[in-house]
């Protein structure tokens, strides 16, 4: 459910900053981080490997760098938009490497006390 949220969370986002409408894209904002905050906590809590605090500013630059994206679209800046595509992308490779890193060294771990 908190990734589901994540999505209609951004999709509300981008549909009050289309608008025009700066009081319900805040509100938004504001849902979009906690959210954020809630998918940090759940995944840290899974693997002992998942710094929360790594995974925190992680996902903070992941919202940072896709709100610019939406706004840089939103305002025809399609040259800042496909450049803010291209830093998403490697922020995502990278954010993946972080969570297989995590995977590996987890069940690494199990098998060294085998």
């Amino acid at each position: 459910m908190l990734f589901t949220d994540h999505l209609v969370i951004a999709a509300e986002l981008v549909k009050a900053a289309n608008a025009g409408n700066s009081e319900a894209a805040a509100a938004a904002r504001a849902r979009w981080y906690a959210n954020g905050d809630e998918i940090v906590n759940f995944l840290s809590s899974l693997n002992p490997f998942w710094d929360r605090e790594e995974l925190g500013e992680m996902w903070r630059e992941h919202l940072r760098l896709t709100e610019a994206e939406a706004v840089a679209r939103i305002n025809g800046e399609f040259e800042t938009d496909i450049a803010l595509f291209d830093q998403i992308e490697r922020q995502a490779l990278s954010m993946a490497d972080v969570f297989t890193e995590g995977i590996v060294r987890q069940f690494s771990n199990m098998f060294d006390k085998c």
